[in-house]
């Protein structure tokens, strides 16, 4: 079966749009890989904290544009504080299994974006890691796991998050076509792209990728 990899920030607004889309899709044709989410830490990557301001107006043009049933429970004010701590457990619960990586890795998005619980809180990971009978990393780990796939992922040319590797083949932020404009975001659903990406992501590639 084909490995569908993506590496991602458990904050980042377009990770939760493309994991509940892939999601709906390998649900709708009965099944299908396991998703090996990997840890892409934003505010490591551009040494910086993200910014909930800045969050919130992506997440807004998403709503208007995309995904309206999405983000019902955001708001700036209730956008966690850092995302270590939840993407180095998500890692621990990869290592359990794929698919309790999985599990975690898409309840720690559903936790923060559609029931407003704080995913920087210790008190909410032991919640969710207590689940799943996993016990959360203590707040003064050294994040090995999570620096781990941040270094893989800038060895395999990793350009943001969220970016899916599979089938042979590299999509950044598939089914999305994101641009600036003088008024804020521009997103528009890339149906052509998404449909590329199910496509190997489900039933791997074809003849004539795998011949390329």
């Amino acid at each position: 079966m084909t490995t569908i990899e993506v590496f991602a920030d458990v904050r980042c607004p377009f990770t939760h749009v493309g994991i509940r889309r892939f999601l709906e899709r390998r649900d709708a044709a009965g099944g299908g890989p396991t998703l090996i989410v990997r840890a892409w830490p934003l505010e490591l990557v551009n040494d910086a904290p993200m910014d909930p301001a800045k969050i919130g107006e992506e997440i807004d043009a998403i709503r208007a544009q995309v995904a309206p049933d999405l983000f019902t429970a955001f708001t700036p004010e209730r956008f966690a504080a850092t995302s270590l701590p939840a993407l180095e457990l998500a890692a621990v619960a990869a290592e359990q299994s794929p698919e309790l990586g999985e599990a975690l890795a898409v309840e720690l998005r559903w936790a923060h974006f559609e029931e407003g619980r704080d995913i920087g809180d210790p008190d909410v990971l032991a919640d969710l890691a207590a689940a799943h009978g996993l016990t959360p990393p203590s707040p003064d780990t050294d994040l090995r796991r999570t620096r781990r796939d941040w270094a893989e992922g800038k060895a395999r040319g990793v350009i943001g998050s969220p970016h899916f590797f599979v089938g042979g083949e590299a999509f950044f932020c598939p089914g999305l076509d994101i641009s600036h404009t003088h008024e804020g975001f521009a997103i528009r659903p890339d149906v052509e792209t998404f449909d590329r990406f199910i496509e190997v992501a489900l039933h791997g590639p074809g003849p004539e990728r795998r011949s390329s």
